[in-house]
């Protein structure tokens, strides 16, 4: 497939000339890992007025994934929501309320069905019939079931939707439940973070529109293009954790110099998710490693919002190098298990020489006159 030409006649969905918009296409293929084969596709697509149609719930959650989304400049929000996908239904953003609001989701429901996406933010109460979140008149938990059930994809937004996150932590009393667990037997997209990242959303609901298809999953359902790998397999602050350089304290020298922040309670060794190669806003080190804070592990269920922010985590799958300096040793003094080892090699090496100075030393038969008899 070849990429549309710049000088194409103009395109004016909603006031972009073509070149701006195969710029904002390139753009949106390029952020999540795309080729350009792609960006062609999602033009020709949304000329042809193939874009996805979302309906975007929200349970219980801080909002902070759909912060994240408005958020985005390459492409901007409203290129995003007006050219790229059309986000029909999305109660923050959108300009109806109330009975206007649940009329605008059902006609796109039936409009949609069986082809538009449900992106569903925030966990799912269950604990008494899931009364601690209602949306006109509805449990959040029988709305998510009715509108994922009609959908073409079901994505699942932000660790609260994937899990459970910050509500189902102990004791959770409201029975807090991720979108997987409730819609069980279907296949959802699930995208933890806290907040996730907006491209990780957009890539999916692109190859969705554009090719039908999702991306691949982990047993978990994340894309492995966005959670294929430990936070610690490409964390910038990886040498030092090969050279045994850690930080001790929060503004000690190695904190300012850098140092790796894995004493410190960074969960990043058991973190999979792509924030530092893909950091929020675009803005260059725009996530916890890189304004000098341990990684939360916010992605994965388990660790974030269950272990203590400082506690630190057991390395069970270390990649090259495969081994790296005892970062709980004391170096005050030596160790004795050590000194024994070594006690033991070098008493060896000592007695071996002793005795091969005295074979050396001795006289051969033929020296003392034994060789013949």
């Amino acid at each position: 497939m070849v990429l549309p030409t710049l000088d194409s006649p103009p395109y004016d969905p909603t006031g972009l000339d073509r070149r701006d918009f195969v710029k904002v296409c390139s753009m949106a293929a390029a952020a999540i890992g795309l080729p350009a084969e792609a960006a062609a596709a999602f033009v020709e697509n949304i000329q042809a007025g193939r874009k996805p149609s979302v309906i975007w719930l929200h349970n219980q959650e801080c909002t902070g994934c759909t912060e994240s989304l408005l958020r985005t400049t390459h492409p901007t929000l409203d290129e995003l929501i007006l050219d790229l996908v059309s986000l029909d239904y999305h109660e923050t953003l959108m300009v109806a309320a109330g009975h206007q609001a649940e009329e605008v989701r059902r006609s796109v429901m039936e409009e949609n069905d069986g082809a538009y996406i449900c992106v569903i933010e925030g966990a799912i109460p269950m604990k008494d019939d899931g009364v601690y979140c209602q949306i006109a008149g509805h449990t959040s938990r029988d709305l998510v079931r009715e509108v994922a059930g009609r959908a073409g994809a079901v994505i699942a937004i932000g660790s609260c939707a994937s899990w459970g996150g910050i509500p189902s932590a102990a004791p959770n009393p409201t029975g807090a439940i991720g979108a997987p667990e409730l819609l069980e037997g279907l296949t959802v997209v699930s995208l933890p973070g806290c907040p996730s990242n907006p491209y990780n959303f957009l890539g999916v609901a692109l190859q969705y529109a554009t090719f039908g298809t999702l991306p691949e999953l982990d047993a978990l359902g994340r894309p492995s293009f966005a959670y294929g790998r430990y936070i610690h397999e490409h964390c910038p602050r990886r040498a030092h954790f090969d050279a045994g350089r850690f930080v001790k304290q929060f503004g000690d020298e190695g904190h300012r110099q850098g140092w790796c922040l894995y004493q410190m309670g960074c969960k990043g060794p058991v973190t999979k998710a792509n924030c530092s190669t893909l950091n929020f806003g675009e803005v260059d080190d725009a996530w916890p490693i890189g304004i000098g804070a341990p990684c939360f592990g916010c992605t994965e269920e388990g660790v974030g919002f269950t272990l203590g922010k400082f506690e630190t985590v057991e390395i069970t799958e270390a990649t090259p190098p495969a081994t790296y300096p005892p970062i709980f040793s004391s170096r005050e003094g030596p160790n004795p298990w050590a000194t024994m080892a070594l006690g033991g090699i070098i008493g060896g090496a000592i007695g071996g020489g002793i005795i091969a100075a005295k074979k050396v030393s001795q006289p051969s038969e033929d020296e003392i006159g034994l060789g013949e008899v």
